[in-house]
Parts: structure tokens; C-alpha cells; sequence
């Protein structure tokens, strides 16, 4: 039984719909269940398409991953669970489409990052706050330079700062922009396109794109892996950080 996700599969299209209000924030039990259902995708050779969304009783694609599962007796365990989906995209190759209605901050926004497209609300906002807990987000570290420019990335991965989905639609992170109304009306249009297409093309050019990247996803996430495990959640800053976000006070930091 899945308590934080819903899944189906129609004419051949899956669907991923976060379901654990009110922000959708990936716990370790919720990307279990993510990563279960992805390799339930993996076995399906006709897929055109993997689309995750949000359900309509929650208020955010997803507010990141769990802060308090960050401390030490879960920090590897969260991160592997979270990265593996990451992986599973790269390898199943089947285009991932992301429906933003509302926030996508954090980790929601990294896998928006690693949608091949996406469509949004108005209303949706993105970016990656992690700096401001003492830590920093490896899979965006790793994806928006290469999707939204060098100098921006580093702008709001450096100071947290978000934008609008006009901004994001700007900069190259999303593809279309619509009111709330019309969100699904747009996202069925994109798939109707990729329903008429060869899951096996999709698929060899999506393999195809990624040869032709300038990283090595599989590569460069085991590299932040090891910086942000063995060298950054060591630090007294990472655990003040966290600790003071859980405590809802203003961190102290010691810088070190």
C-alpha cells in the first residue's frame, strides 16, 4: 500500500502524484515509495512518458526533502533514497514531464531540474533554500548550471532566493507557463505529442541527449555524495543549521 503517492498507468503515459499534504515534503518513506513505482515504469518498454505532479489536496509540488531527516542517523539513507531517483530517470529513459502548481522548493525543485519538460502555474515558485540551513542541494549543484546558465545558478543556490515561473520559463527551467485552470488542459496536449511517438525512440534519444551531456550524472553525484556526507554534514555549521530550522530560531552560525 502507498500512503504518500498515487500511481497509474493510462494509455501509455504513468503517472506520479505527490499526496502527503500539506507540502509534499520527501520523507525517507515517501521517495520509497517513488523510487518503487519508478522501477514499476522500468517494466513497462511501451511508457512515452513519466509525469509527476501533486494532488489537489496539498499545497506545493514539493516543499524539498525532510530537514529532520538530515541528522546523522538518517542523513545517508535520505540522501541515498532521494539521489536514487535521480538514477532511475537517467536509466529507464523514459521522458519525464513535471506539472508544477505552487512551490517547488528544494528537492521539488532538483527534480523539476531533471524533468525533460515542464509545464506550470502562474502561481508556481522555485528554489533552492538549502543554503540558508548550512547545506547545499547536490543534484541542483549539478543540473542548473547546465539548464538555466552559469551565473544565475550560482546566484540562487548561493543565496536561496526563488523565482516566479515567468522567471523560470526565462531562464530555460520551464517550458510553458498557464493559469492554474489550464494547467491540465496543457499538460495533456504535451502528452498527446508524445503519445504518438515510438516509446523506443524516446527512449534511444533520451539515452542520445545524455551521451551528449557535458556531465556524467552517475559520475558527479557520486563526487557530491562524498563532499556533502563526509566533509559538509560534518561541519558545525550543517548541524547548527538544521537543528535551528527544527527549532524554528535564527541559526548561529560558527563558520566551520
Amino acid at each position: 500500500m502507498r500512503k504518500h503517492i498515487r500511481f497509474s498507468i493510462e494509455d501509455r503515459v504513468a503517472r506520479i502524484t505527490f499526496a502527503r499534504p500539506p507540502l509534499n515534503i520527501f520523507n525517507i518513506a515517501m521517495l520509497g515509495e517513488i523510487n518503487g513505482v519508478l522501477h514499476e515504469c522500468a517494466q513497462q518498454p511501451n511508457l512515452v512518458a513519466v509525469v509527476f505532479d501533486a494532488g489537489a489536496e496539498t499545497r506545493a509540488f514539493s516543499g524539498g526533502v525532510a530537514v529532520e531527516e538530515h541528522v546523522a542517523e538518517t542523513v545517508r539513507q535520505m540522501l541515498e533514497s532521494f539521489h536514487q531517483i535521480f538514477r532511475s530517470l537517467a536509466r529507464i529513459g523514459k521522458p519525464a514531464v513535471g506539472v508544477v502548481d505552487g512551490p517547488a522548493l528544494g528537492g521539488g525543485c532538483e527534480l523539476v531540474a531533471a524533468c525533460d519538460i515542464v509545464v506550470a502555474s502562474t502561481r508556481a515558485v522555485f528554489g533552492q533554500p538549502e543554503i540558508k540551513l548550512g547545506v547545499f542541494p547536490p543534484v541542483a549543484a549539478i543540473l542548473l548550471p547546465l539548464i538555466i546558465g552559469e551565473k544565475k545558478a550560482r546566484e540562487l543556490i548561493l543565496t536561496g532566493d526563488t523565482i516566479n515561473a515567468v522567471e523560470a520559463s526565462r531562464l530555460g527551467l520551464v517550458n510553458h507557463v498557464v493559469p492554474t485552470a489550464e494547467l491540465e488542459e496543457k499538460t495533456q496536449s504535451v502528452l498527446a505529442k508524445l503519445r504518438q511517438l515510438s516509446a523506443a525512440a524516446l527512449r534511444m534519444t533520451r539515452t542520445a541527449l545524455a551521451l551528449g551531456s557535458p556531465i556524467d550524472l552517475e559520475s558527479a553525484l557520486g563526487k557530491v555524495e562524498n563532499l556533502y556526507l563526509n566533509e559538509l554534514m560534518e561541519t558545525a555549521d550543517a548541524t547548527e543549521g538544521i537543528r535551528a530550522f527544527m527549532e524554528k530560531r535564527k541559526p548561529e552560525w560558527r563558520d566551520r
